[in-house]
């Protein structure tokens, strides 16, 4: 039985091959002429310079936590550990690598027209979702039959610290790469568009680099390392719950089958994503957005197919595929509600841009309507999720829902991933002065990652308080909470109010890292369109390097603080008042870190594309007050959805997998 667990790393292998033969794909497609490839060797250059230094930050941090885990409980965790963190690293270098050489060769491929600039752009996202699938799996594989036949450790408590390792990495890559976005993006918007009346990616504009360099290092290495260790932590509670679990069909508990069953659907997810890449089609002329949801249906459906086959004839019971299926379809419907409120085909955003007529006060106010009014349906869909995982399949069913929705993540994030490639793509075509014809085939590709970005960003915040609920069942069972959590204790309600305070402080800090950040950014642009004569003629070259150095510096300076709450306060907590206040803790940054997650990030998504369905024209159209209204909307909505909402998700999931590694030490 165990030699199935073979199928893990050999899937995550293949994915790892079919990521390498995207790269070379796109690395051999032609890169345009020579002023092309200087914007691009910029943003590369830019890109690639800001990861290094962050990752040289976090070496620090990590073997730091390294020791501490070696010391307290045992080395096996700890290089487990390690392993998780260098996955992470890996996954966002080559993700990000690929993307900022894929950039450019998108742009020159819209001269020919959208099928190839989409193909394009799709292959180098697909670099990035089949790296986080083929690492997280493989890495998972291979700690398996290292540490699998230890005596005195159990395998999937050490399997544990990989995920911690992920989570690490994770929640300072997205707060680093977000405040390092925002503060570019605000700073090129607020005085490029709105002060001096320049169009977007203008080469006029200082901050034009460093913005484009932004999209990047937030969207692309971000989210990979956001939905990365939402995968892994996913995994990692299902081999964990599994392994203990009771099968409601036989009463017996599933034993090895229950530790294989979780590896099993996630490989099938790999060979599914995998599959669902060559159904990314379209003609031209065609909507990509549709050729977009095509392969994400497709990977759906073929992995729903691959689950009833495993559940039915691996497991010998029909429970677990109704606990995965469930996660999976929840996950699409999420996607799809996503899009409602996020979509300029809707109603909710064309409110937004509607009420952008009378003002900036009113952009904001119908925007945080729309933001709050958005958590409703998702939370009604996990809760769906919840109710139907645990009736088939109790605890061990949460784990495989959490499962199930992120099995796809290979394709979700070559989806997401493509959006930045075009969002660049677009800005490299402005700035070399391409054919007007190719920036109409660029701004269509950057509206559909609009799209594809909010709905990844809501996938991520679903799969996140699934995932954080089955490692906080994970959790309970490791620090031997058999009879649950009494909310009439005192210690337990502190740790309830304190956990739910969390995610609004956390948020508020990550706020006020890009407000400060591009406060900075703001004052630099506006000196240099002072004092550099000949900027707004085309006759001098602004300083790029100066507003990528100042983005740079800000997002490694406040990333520090907010990174370390997630670990610290789980652990102050648990020494302090015990492991039930610890539960408490966890359980309140859940609720209202979900909540907080889906309005922030909704509520941006539709402010931005409130704008731009004005730039298409409406209500005026650029230039106009209503315009200027959406741009500052759109300017307070930038570190909802790329900073502080989606940061949110990986708190919440590194403040139990810190509290499920460290539970020993919490035993009273």
């Amino acid at each position: 039985m165990e030699g199935l667990m073979w199928i893990a790393p050999v899937s995550g292998l293949l994915a790892l091959l079919f990521a390498f033969i995207n790269a070379i794909r796109v690395v051999k497609s032609p890169a345009g002429n020579e002023r092309m490839r200087e914007i691009s060797d910029a943003i590369h250059e830019g890109a690639m310079a800001f990861l290094f230094r962050e990752y040289k930050t976090l070496a620090i941090f990590v073997i730091i936590m390294f020791l501490v885990i070696g010391t307290f409980i045992n080395w096996q965790t700890a290089i487990s550990y390690i392993t998780g963190s260098i996955a992470s690293v890996l996954a966002g270098f080559i993700g990000m690598s690929v993307a900022t050489r894929a950039n450019v060769r998108t742009a020159n491929a819209a001269r020919e027209g959208m099928n190839k600039a989409l193909s394009i752009a799709f292959s180098g996202g697909t670099v990035m979702g089949m790296s986080v699938v083929g690492l997280g799996l493989l890495g998972l594989g291979i700690l398996y039959f290292v540490f699998g036949d230890l005596s005195d450790v159990k395998s999937f408590d050490v399997i544990n610290g990989f995920a911690l390792g992920a989570s690490s990495i994770a929640l300072f890559a997205r707060v680093g790469g977000g405040i390092y976005t925002k503060a570019a993006d605000v700073g090129a918007d607020l005085v490029g568009k709105v002060e001096v009346g320049i169009p977007e990616d203008d080469p006029r504009n200082p901050a034009v680099i460093a913005d484009n360099v932004g999209d990047n290092v937030g969207d692309v290495a971000g989210m990979g390392a956001d939905l990365f260790e939402s995968y892994v932590g996913s995994i990692v509670s299902g081999i964990a719950i599994g392994a203990v679990a009771i099968s409601p069909t036989t009463g017996q508990p599933y034993g090895i089958k229950g530790i294989i069953f979780p590896m099993l659907v996630a490989a099938a997810g790999i060979i599914s994503s995998i599959i669902g890449t060559l159904f990314v089609r379209t003609g031209e002329g065609a909507d990509p957005q549709k050729a977009l949801s095509k392969g994400s249906f497709a990977s759906g459906i073929f992995v729903i197919l691959a689950t009833f086959f495993l559940s039915r004839y691996f497991l010998r019971e029909i429970n677990a595929f109704y606990a995965t299926a469930s996660g999976i379809v929840v996950g699409i419907i999420i996607g799809m509600l996503t899009e409602y409120y996020t979509s300029s085909n809707y109603s909710p955003v064309k409110e937004i841009a509607k009420s952008s007529q009378t003002g900036p006060a009113t952009n904001i106010i119908t925007g945080l309507a729309v933001g709050m009014k958005s958590t409703a349906l998702p939370v009604l869909c996990i809760a769906l999720a919840v109710i139907i995982s645990y009736k088939f399949a109790g605890l061990y069913g949460i784990a495989l829902a959490a499962i199930g929705m992120l099995s796809t993540t290979g394709m979700t994030v070559a989806v997401d991933a493509y959006g930045p490639i075009a969002d660049n793509a677009g800005g490299i075509a402005e700035m070399a002065e391409l054919d007007p014809s190719v920036r109409k085939i660029t701004d269509k590709l950057d509206a559909v990652g609009n799209t594809t970005a909010a709905m990844g960003k809501g996938f991520a915040i679903g799969s996140a308080a699934l995932t954080a609920l089955a490692l906080f069942s994970a959790y309970t069972t490791a620090a031997g909470l058999k009879e649950g959590i009494n909310l009439l204790r005192a210690d337990v309600i502190v740790g309830l109010f304190i956990g739910a305070m969390l995610p609004y402080l956390f948020s508020a800090m990550t706020m006020e890292a890009v407000g400060k950040a591009a406060y900075q950014m703001i004052e630099e642009v506006r000196r240099q369109f002072r004092e550099i004569p000949g900027i707004m003629e085309g006759r001098a070259k602004p300083d790029y390097a100066r507003c990528v150095d100042i983005s740079t510096r800000a997002a490694l300076r406040e990333m520090i603080i907010p990174g370390l709450i997630a670990v610290i306060a789980p652990l102050a907590i648990g020494f302090i008042f015990g492991r039930e206040a610890l539960g408490g803790l966890l359980a309140g940054a859940l609720v209202t870190g979900v909540m907080l997650a889906i309005q922030m990030a909704n509520a941006g998504g539709a402010w931005d594309n409130a704008k731009k369905y004005i730039e298409e024209g409406n209500y005026g159209g650029k230039g106009t007050p209503t315009h200027a209204a959406a741009v500052v909307g759109d300017t307070v909505g930038d570190p909802f959805k790329d900073t502080s909402g989606p940061s949110l998700n990986i708190l919440i999931k590194l403040m139990t997998i810190v509290a499920l590694v460290f539970a020993p030490l919490f035993m009273k």
